[in-house]
């Protein structure tokens, strides 16, 4: 296996043809985050992004975007955000991971949403976790038909409350994929506002994220196309979601709606209709992303598995990594994992949250 590594400011028509060749010929790696768009989009925000290409008999036949820091660390591309994570490949590929960490330079790569099919990084492997998925099938236009027969047992409920908006502010109209820069502002203001009332890191309050997603905004290719779709009440948008699309996935990315609202479920109500016209699209995986919401319990239709974990060579800089980033990371899980501890740490930061907010109206 010949390995070489690669700016993704210039990738040659000739390598991006490739990669989306890998992409097409397993199921596992049609995933959005997965396409070499993205990995450029990054590329042009962050400093360090690479791609290693493995070759065999001289031809492209793998692909793993990262990011490295001046003292070797790697991770995967867009840790933090991407919900999608591999070394993408054509079928019978493998690979020696301490020889790809050596081409690479790096003497730690860290992930936390790799795909479960990445054998010669199980080793590497800390834990893993469910990302639910919705199987979509396609409607016949009739969104309330299409409603019924698919969430039966939400159908109602939701019907009900989309009519009660409609009476309330005005009539109610999706639109699946808009692109009016202004919707997008909204969003990012509605979710900027829910970080900071919930007590998480407001990603928008990051130039380089509001940057990468106004870039991807703008990427309209069959591989990857950035997805915008709101919900009107009259003229008013009331919910919105921005997210990348391949031929056959939907990625679930950055949800938000205007708390004035929030009595309608409109995130749901949102859910669901994207579910229905990316189903007419030909999309047929809707990927919510690893993490536990109510939402996805209702939606979902199976579970995939990603892994989290550091693939290391000896080096002193790969062990104080694991070292520091390794608790930080564990204590996160047990958290998450357990309820009893979840729910309280859940309202201990929308408190800290609400304390925030109220400091910067007062």
């Amino acid at each position: 296996m010949d390995i070489t590594i690669h700016g993704l400011d210039g990738l040659s028509d000739a390598l991006r043809s490739a990669w989306h060749q890998a992409m097409d010929e397993s199921p596992e790696y049609a995933n959005p985050f997965l396409a070499p768009e993205f990995a450029e989009g990054v590329a042009a925000f962050r400093a360090g992004a690479q791609v290693a290409v493995l070759r065999e008999d001289d031809r492209p036949v793998g692909f793993l975007p990262y990011e490295r820091n001046p003292l070797g660390v790697g991770r995967a591309i867009g840790l933090g955000l991407s919900d999608c994570q591999a070394l993408v490949h054509r079928p019978g590929v493998t690979w020696d991971t301490d020889d790809l960490l050596k081409a690479c330079r790096l003497s730690v790569f860290e992930f936390d949403h790799l795909v479960q099919e990445q054998k010669p990084f199980t080793g590497h492997v800390t834990g893993t976790f469910a990302s639910p998925v919705l199987d979509l099938t396609a409607g016949d236009g009739n969104y309330p038909h299409w409603l019924r027969a698919t969430y039966p047992g939400l159908a109602k409920t939701v019907l009900k409350k989309e009519r009660r908006l409609a009476r309330d502010a005005g009539e109610t109209r999706f639109v699946h994929d808009e692109r009016d820069p202004r919707a997008l502002r909204t969003l990012m203001r509605w979710k900027s506002a829910q970080y900071r009332r919930t007590g998480r890191m407001d990603r928008f309050a990051r130039p380089w994220i509001v940057g990468l997603v106004d870039h991807l905004f703008g990427v309209r290719e069959e591989h990857f196309t950035g997805v915008l779709s709101v919900v009107y009440a009259g003229d008013r948008p009331v919910a919105a979601h921005f997210g990348p699309a391949s031929r056959t996935v939907l990625a679930a990315w950055f949800t938000a709606y205007d708390p004035a609202f929030r009595y309608y479920s409109p995130g749901l109500m949102l859910h669901l209709r994207m579910a229905e016209a990316a189903g007419r699209a030909g999309i047929r995986l809707m990927d919510m992303g690893r993490g536990e919401k109510e939402y996805k319990d209702w939606l979902k239709t199976r579970e995939l598995r990603v892994g989290e974990g550091f693939a290391t060579r000896p080096h002193p800089v790969a062990a104080a990594h694991r070292l520091w980033r390794r608790p930080v990371r564990g204590l996160r899980n047990t958290v998450l994992a357990h309820p009893g501890l979840r729910d309280p740490a859940d309202r201990l930061l929308r408190t800290v949250g609400a304390l925030r907010t109220s400091n910067r109206t007062d």
